[in-house]
Formats: structure tokens, C-alpha cells, sequence
């Protein structure tokens, strides 16, 4: 039984991780979610070898800079339990941990960025529910179906 590829939007502020910083490391644990929604996605839906589209947030230029792929199983945010963290949670303990993270590894930066306002122009081919633009959506991850990335892929 094969499983099918899953797609996923992660959303990230540029000057605190960006697609350049992941293309030098390679590979990187996608911690500080703290959002349950955010959360389940990436602990309950994503699988090693989906596709992720890094979208860089709170920016001038907010966008799609980057192709990853899921690089690992989920499992607990090691920040959580370090009080000196800012994603601290004290009421995570590691018997029963809260919030969980993926590894993503770098695929390639994009030739240009796609813009929100490119995105915003395709909002009915992307359909009523799209995350990024929906209004009031403020999740940091979510499913993309495999229309939407494609789609979201020819507006490179």
C-alpha cells in the first residue's frame, strides 16, 4: 500500500528563519509552534517526504521563497521544557509533552519570491478555504492540496 504525497505551507518571519538560512543548514527542526491546530498538522498529518512551501511572513514583501520536504517523524519540541526559552510551556513535561515539531530539509529556493498580492490574484482557483487567503487566518502551517501547488508552483 503506498501512501500519497501530502503538501504543506509553513509560514516563517524571514529575519528570524528564512529560506537562505535553511538552504545553509541543510536541515532544521521546525520548533516554537505554538498554535494546537499548527500543532496536530504537523503531528498527526505530515509524513517524511511531503512537500513543504517555506512562505516568508511579517515582511515587506511576504511571499513563497522556498521548497522543502518533511525530513522526519514528529516529536517533541525540545523548547518546550526549557525555561529559558521564549517557547517555554510550563505546563509541558516530557512524560506528556505539548507541542511537537518535524525536521524540514531544504529542496531549493524559488527563482523569485511569489507575493501575497500574485497569491491574492489566484484566490478563486485556490478555493474559499486557502489559508493565506482566507481572512483572519493566522495559521503558521497548513495542508495544501496538490492543485494548489501546483497551481502555486506555476507562479514562479
Amino acid at each position: 500500500m503506498s501512501t500519497r504525497r501530502r503538501y504543506w505551507m509553513m509560514k516563517s518571519e524571514p529575519d528570524a528563519f528564512s529560506i537562505d538560512d535553511l538552504a545553509r543548514v541543510g536541515t532544521e527542526p521546525w520548533n516554537g509552534v505554538r498554535n494546537y491546530q499548527a500543532r496536530n498538522f504537523m503531528r498527526d498529518g505530515m509524513r517524511v517526504g511531503d512537500g513543504v512551501m517555506l512562505y516568508h511572513s511579517n515582511c515587506t514583501m511576504p511571499g513563497i521563497a522556498g521548497i522543502a520536504r518533511v525530513a522526519s517523524h514528529a516529536y517533541p519540541d525540545e523548547t518546550q521544557f526549557d525555561p529559558k526559552s521564549h517557547y517555554h510551556d510550563p505546563k509541558a513535561t516530557r512524560e506528556q509533552p505539548r507541542w511537537f515539531l518535524v525536521d524540514v530539509a531544504f529542496e531549493r529556493k524559488l527563482e523569485r519570491l511569489i507575493p501575497l498580492a500574485t497569491i491574492r490574484e489566484h484566490s478563486d482557483a485556490l478555493g474559499e478555504g486557502f489559508a493565506l487567503t482566507a481572512r483572519g487566518s493566522r495559521l503558521s502551517v497548513f495542508p495544501v492540496t496538490a492543485a494548489q501547488w501546483k497551481l502555486l508552483l506555476s507562479l514562479e
